[in-house]
């Protein structure tokens, strides 16, 4: 009989890597009867309202009886992050390591001697608990929640400095193409992840790069169907066993939903997409930290006004400059849109705050989404078969936005280029004339983006039946904690 094992997994702070890891979690425990996982949580000083009640769901209402969830006590830091994202977060989590031994080892106390820890599986910004884990004497693996193509190009930092016989960072504002062995077309600088293109980022992300060849496994949450040459380059003999289980999704809510106020939110807008034709709305939504300036907030209004197409946007209240902090809803958004707008697209538009994303993407009214490409997102518009107009704004959603657009055909483009810092500064602004374009594309009928995304979606599903190719990537996994 089966030895019973327990993994114990340290998703990064944050909305989008926890309910990744956790969605993740559900998915192992319930192909492995025999296995149990903890979830050590890190919570950061500048959660937002959402993520700290779906912290608390998780803690009093677990999702499965052979998860656990353990909130870490808040570790203090000295770090302006005003001054230093970077050395914020690298101190954040170097600063739970003692936590995390403690919980271990709490853990190894209370287990059976017929329950072994398997290994720890860490986030792509955890990669010094790796030190923790070689203590106990166990493996790492880690669940990296971004595409094989931005592994790639993590993994390949030295390199890109080695071949151009520069920093990566120095490639801010260059017009060179790079070569990379997860993409086939060659990769311009300009949509390189804005971390990169920072001296302290890239030397930070080079150090998590380094550390991924110690680990025994990467799980990744995408499908060989999707990236298909990314994973095959990924399978080098130099890069740990590669596991695509995605898409690692959950459906019942993208966003965590909080109170009887966004319950009605959400009532009231799919009330409203009730009433409109199918395929005939686009959603426009940022993610848990997209917002924008005025003056692109007025270049957004009249692009929409322009194009004379159904909408609903989720438009969002950045942080005060200097502060890094979730977005919130305004409580008159009049205020930041031309004059008259909201009068003049009464008849076909919708402006919102808070937007339950995955019921939207699932209403048959909506035909097209101007999106980030936040991984978590575009996995989402493929599964519902949901056409994309690329636009990001920060982390690696510009390289995202590239894979989407020029190596899948899977996404049309409003402006790959465009991208905002952490502190509120937005070095350029895209205008209506490039949304316009971007959701007249989006919203042809018959288009080749559209067909080739309603057949992505089949794939997407297929991925995770039995017999399928993340289904069978999986259980891979589950054989190798098991030796």
């Amino acid at each position: 009989m089966k030895q019973p094992t327990k993994l114990v997994f340290i998703p990064s702070a944050g909305t989008g890597h926890l309910i990744s890891a956790v969605e993740m979690a559900k998915l192992l425990v319930s192909r492995d009867e025999k296995l149990f996982i903890t979830v050590l949580i890190m919570k950061l000083p500048f959660e937002s309202k959402g993520t700290e009640a779906y912290i608390s769901s998780l803690e009093s209402s677990p999702v499965l009886s052979r998860v656990n969830f353990i909130t870490l006590p808040q570790a203090a830091s000295d770090i302006d992050t005003r001054k230093s994202l970077n050395a914020f977060r690298n101190q954040f989590v170097e600063s739970h390591k003692p936590y995390v031994k403690d919980a271990v080892s709490k853990l190894a106390e209370s287990e059976s001697e017929s329950t072994r820890v398997a290994g720890f599986v860490i986030d792509m910004f955890c990669t010094t608990m790796i030190d923790v884990a070689n203590e106990f004497g166990v493996p790492t693996y880690m669940f990296f929640t971004s595409p094989a193509g931005f592994l790639g190009l993590m993994l390949n930092i030295q390199t890109i400095r080695d071949m151009y016989g520069k920093d990566v960072s120095e490639f801010k504002d260059s017009d060179a193409e790079l070569t990379l062995p997860t993409f086939v077309n060659s990769v311009p600088a300009r949509v390189l992840p804005s971390v990169l293109l920072n001296k302290d980022g890239a030397k930070a992300f080079l150090g998590y790069a380094n550390r991924f060849r110690e680990l025994k496994g990467i799980l990744i949450n995408t499908f060989v169907e999707l990236e298909s040459h990314a994973l095959d380059s990924l399978s080098d003999g130099k890069t740990p066993p590669v596991y695509p289980v995605g898409p690692i999704l959950n459906l019942k809510s993208s966003e965590t939903e909080v109170g009887s106020k966004q319950a009605q939110q959400k009532s009231d807008i799919l009330e409203w997409l009730d009433d409109k034709p199918d395929s005939s709305v686009v959603f426009l939504c940022f993610g848990s930290m997209g917002s924008f300036g005025e003056d692109q907030v007025r270049e957004i209004a009249w692009g929409l006004e322009q194009s004379g197409n159904h909408f609903l946007w989720s438009l969002r209240q950045p942080p005060p400059k200097g502060i890094i902090a979730s977005p919130s809803d305004y409580s008159d958004p009049t205020a930041v849109l031309p004059e008259g707008f909201l009068d003049r697209t009464a008849g076909i538009g919708k402006v919102i705050g808070w937007a339950p994303q995955v019921a939207i993407l699932a209403h048959p009214a909506v035909g097209g989404f101007v999106s980030h490409c936040g991984w978590n997102s575009t996995l989402e518009s493929l599964w519902f078969g949901m056409p994309v107009a690329a636009w990001p704004v920060y982390a690696e959603q510009q390289l995202n936005a590239f894979e989407l657009v020029r190596e899948l055909g899977l996404a049309v483009e409003v402006n790959m280029e465009y991208r905002r810092d952490w502190y509120g500064e937005y070095p350029n602004v895209v205008k209506a004339h490039e949304l316009e374009r971007g959701i007249k594309e989006l919203m042809e009928k018959d288009g080749d983006v559209r067909k080739r995304v309603k057949d992505m979606s089949e794939k997407s599903k297929k991925a995770l039946m039995v017999g399928g190719s993340s289904y069978n990537s999986l259980g891979r996994f589950l054989d190798q904690i098991s030796l």
